[in-house]
């Protein structure tokens, strides 16, 4: 999937994608292997899963391979789907975990504490641009932070469901989610100069 920046900015605020009806004829030939079928889901649905892919990863390149992986993962998993939920819910999910399990799996973040993390940023910060967009803002933070900010703030997860995506307590959610808006508001707010 390659995108231009101008249309990976829409995509990646397009929260409203998964709300889609899809047609349940489609869906069950989807579920018996056509091909065809998987074609017009990817089709619906590729945007708002890259979207959402890369505020959770922040990279272009990996929200395309976490595409890429969620529906290779579909054309595995799409017989199990049973209509309990509705089917851009049930993919959203998949999106949200697929990209919880990149982050888990990048060695880097198991073993660095998030305190260090936001220190290593502020002394990497030395000036600001006056205007910046929401999406230049989360790549600025790691990713754990930005995937826990995106998660509650954007799609609405609770402390509660992130936690468990995370394989951690609700404090570790909530005290990341604090530590990234503290970060996101000192991008954003004039350092005040100081007199020599």
């Amino acid at each position: 999937m390659n995108r231009s920046a101008d249309t990976e900015i829409a995509g990646a605020v397009d929260v409203s994608g998964f709300a889609q009806d899809v047609d349940a004829m489609l869906l069950a030939r989807a579920q018996r292997g056509d091909m065809a079928a998987f074609a017009a889901v990817y089709a619906r649905f590729g945007r708002p899963c890259y979207g959402l892919a890369l505020r959770l990863v922040g990279s272009a390149p990996q929200a395309e391979d976490l595409v890429q992986e969620v529906f290779l993962k579909l054309i595995e998993t799409i017989r199990s789907y049973r209509g309990d939920a509705p089917f851009g819910a049930w993919l959203k999910r998949m999106t949200v975990n697929a990209a919880i399990d990149q982050l888990r799996g990048r060695k880097r973040f198991a073993d660095v504490d998030p305190d260090a993390m936001f220190a290593q940023l502020a002394a990497a910060d030395a000036r600001v641009a006056q205007s910046i967009d929401a999406t230049t803002l989360l790549r600025r933070l790691p990713a754990r932070a930005r995937a826990v900010v995106v998660l509650h703030e954007v799609e609405g997860y609770t402390h509660a469901e992130i936690a468990t995506l995370f394989g951690q307590s609700e404090s570790y959610s909530k005290s990341i989610l604090a530590r990234a808006l503290q970060r996101l508001q000192a991008f954003v707010t004039p350092r005040a100069e100081h007199p020599a």
